[in-house]
């Protein structure tokens, strides 16, 4: 049961809907954006690495993909030396004359000198169970498919990055092609309430912006106003900066969930990076790293999910929408009559309804759950349409 978007509302969701034309009106402080940060691709990137084996490339090597394991304690070690011993079974959805080349910590240095610092990353990580086995790859199709086709061989709380994707996924299946200077990861959870899955992108998206002004925090920078733009994108003066999927399947009673997180760091164009905006704020003193982003993100995630099982979405709903965009938006819904006549109704943007949709009311107090699915969302353009067919 793959998603990405809010499931369909329940019978709970006791909140009047109808299938409408939507227009909305945006923040006049937003600009419209430029086009997304990562491009739809299908063309690999271009950086290889080569093992010792002999092959079909044209100086005798074929090329191989490394997929460097860490743990932060002697069990997760232990545990990625079984899935070393183990790496004949492992799937990575790269091409088929790859050689999967598995690594553990003490093994890298002799290969190449790695560009995330996993010492550094587990030194700030403080949970108990996500985060704590690190797989990291320079070069991987997709961190998501990774942890995904592998997920019952991965330990709960498994993260896989890379510092380069050529097929990452997105919304609609779309694929991306993801350049170096982001944080592309993924990793992997379990839940059993499935009136609760819808919201878990919300969760996540909050820990990262958590996550964020966190780091700042610690290195003592200037506090970057990243927001999220619903149901899971990530903005930063109204340019893209990120966003989040999440998919699941069902299986022995319990949702089988991975999380994917992109964050461009370091990219100047074609819009803008965190690390750029950062460094105008703080006259170019601060940087923020990958490693601790990724462990912030792990340690305010870890809180946050525990705060969500146990309580609902609603006792994070507060800090939530002081993170995203919408509160007081104005929505203009359409809807079409017999005869081709249009009736438009105006209604502001209130919260989120208990099964993750929109919810907003009219003048009369009348309430409208609005729904992504089906429809081509630009907020700051002013208008959603609902796809025909």
């Amino acid at each position: 049961m793959p998603f990405s978007l809010p499931l369909l509302p329940t019978a709970a969701a006791a909140v009047a809907f109808r299938f409408l034309r939507l227009r909305l009106s945006p923040p006049s402080h937003l600009p419209i954006p430029p086009p997304p940060l990562l491009s739809p691709s299908t063309k690999p990137i271009s950086t290889t690495y080569l093992s010792s084996s002999s092959g079909g490339t044209m100086d005798g090597h074929r090329p191989s993909t490394i997929l460097l394991l860490a743990g932060k304690s002697p069990e997760e070690n232990d545990l990625a030396q079984s899935l070393k011993s183990k790496s004949g079974t492992l799937k990575f959805g790269g091409e088929e004359q790859e050689e999967i080349k598995i690594l553990l910590q003490s093994e890298m240095d002799s290969v190449t000198p790695p560009t995330f610092s996993s010492q550094l990353y587990m030194d700030v990580l403080s949970t108990s169970r996500f985060g704590r086995l690190l797989i990291w790859s320079p070069r991987l199709p997709s961190t998501h498919d990774l942890v995904s086709q592998n997920f019952s061989e991965l330990p709960l709380g498994t993260v896989c990055i890379a510092d380069v994707q050529f097929k990452g996924r997105g919304r609609a299946k779309n694929v991306w092609e993801s350049p170096e200077g982001c944080l592309l990861f993924s990793f992997t959870l379990q839940m059993e309430d499935g009136h609760k899955l819808p919201l878990l992108q919300y969760v996540v998206s909050l820990a990262v912006t958590e996550a964020i002004k966190e780091s700042c925090r610690a290195q003592g920078s200037p506090q970057l106003d990243v927001r999220i733009k619903w149901p899971n994108d990530l903005y930063l003066d109204g340019l893209k900066v990120g966003g989040i999927l999440c998919t699941s399947t069902y299986r022995s009673k319990k949702f089988n969930v991975c999380a994917g997180i992109g964050l461009n760091l370091d990219n100047e164009k074609p819009t803008t990076c965190l690390n750029m905006v950062l460094q105008k704020l703080s006259s170019g003193t601060h940087r923020l790293m990958r490693e601790d982003i990724l462990a912030a993100f792990f340690n305010n995630f870890e809180n946050l999910f525990d705060i969500f099982l146990i309580q609902g979405f609603q006792a994070l709903e507060e800090l939530y929408y002081k993170t995203w965009l919408h509160s007081g938006q104005k929505v203009i819904i359409e809807e079409k009559h017999e005869g081709q006549s249009v009736e438009e109704t105006a209604v502001i943007v209130q919260g989120l309804t208990s099964s993750g949709y929109l919810l907003a009311t009219d003048e009369d107090k009348k309430s409208y759950e609005l729904h992504p699915d089906g429809n081509s969302f630009d907020f700051f353009k002013g208008l959603v349409r609902r796809k025909l067919g």
